[in-house]
């Protein structure tokens, strides 16, 4: 974990350098973390935010709710890791919205840039991945579901 630690600290002080923000008198804060729950999907998406292909990502606002977490808010800044941790880049939210999946266009599936780009593929994608977790807490997906679209700007690499 040092090494992973090491990597998104170096990232951060590099990225501050070149906003001529001082390092160690800073306001701004960043989260590290990755995409997905397996290690080619999440190496794969960060690779594809690092290339500037994948500029935005949905989440299923249950696990907010549950975890007490804090929604993403534009502005806000996230170094993008692999599944181990190491970071890959940084990227600045720029825009939130909170719909039921259905809801979820085109437009917005193309820009999260994963596989053809098609609304099809983001679909069956993100049903897989929201399934698998539902289903560790008892529950089960449904078109109604609300989730969390984020999209966002590569600011650092």
């Amino acid at each position: 974990m040092a090494e992973e630690q090491t990597s998104v600290k170096e990232m951060w002080h590099q990225y501050l350098k070149s906003i001529n923000e001082d390092v160690n008198n800073t306001d701004k804060k960043y989260i590290s973390w990755h995409f997905c729950d397996n290690e080619k999907d999440a190496n794969d998406l960060a690779n594809l935010t690092k290339e500037g292909i994948k500029r935005a990502t949905t989440s299923l606002y249950y696990w907010y709710e549950v975890e007490g977490e804090v929604l993403p808010q534009v502005g806000d800044l996230n170094i993008i890791t692999n599944w181990n941790g190491e970071a890959k880049c940084i990227i600045k939210t720029k825009e939130i919205n909170i719909v039921p999946f259905r809801e979820v266009t085109e437009e917005f599936a193309k820009t999260e840039g994963e596989g053809d780009k098609s609304l099809e593929y983001w679909k069956n994608a993100h049903i897989k991945a929201f399934s698998r977790g539902l289903k560790e807490v008892g529950k089960e997906f449904f078109e109604d579901i609300l989730v969390v679209c984020e999209e966002f700007e590569l600011v650092y690499k």
